[in-house]
């Protein structure tokens, strides 16, 4: 499920607003027939924490794991770099892969065999783009 970064900062937002509710205090107390307060001890606290752990699952799956899906996939698009590749770099240099080190490549980005070499992190997207990529 893949989600836009408007939802996972709007779920962010939401999680946030709920943990300063919920620590503010904000939450009424029981009261009595005379009106004095009541302290619910152990309903308080276990719904405290359950929302505290709820806060904590939702976040992780809508911000750390895709986030670290993406990093992965990325390093092992860099991983697999060949010569022969046409390569994206993150700042938009196109072209050939006609050499590949451990941490750089060597790419040619003419037909004037221009040659630039590039550190592995820089390459965003192996292939031929075709149209400009959507954010």
């Amino acid at each position: 499920m893949k989600l836009s970064r408007f939802t996972r900062v709007l779920a962010l937002f939401v999680m946030v607003a709920l943990g300063v509710f919920m620590a503010s205090g904000c939450v009424p107390a029981a009261t009595t027939e005379d009106g004095a307060a009541t302290a619910s001890a152990a309903g308080g606290g276990i719904s405290m924490i359950i929302m505290l752990v709820l806060m904590i699952g939702v976040f992780y799956f809508l911000m750390i794991r895709p986030e670290n899906k993406r990093k992965k996939q990325a390093q092992q698009m860099r991983d697999n770099l060949a010569v022969g590749d046409t390569v994206t770099t993150i700042g938009g240099i196109m072209g050939k892969v006609v050499n590949v080190r451990e941490n750089a490549i060597v790419i040619e980005t003419s037909d004037d065999r221009v040659r630039l070499q590039l550190m592995k992190w820089a390459v965003s997207s192996v292939g031929k783009q075709t149209e400009e990529p959507k954010e």
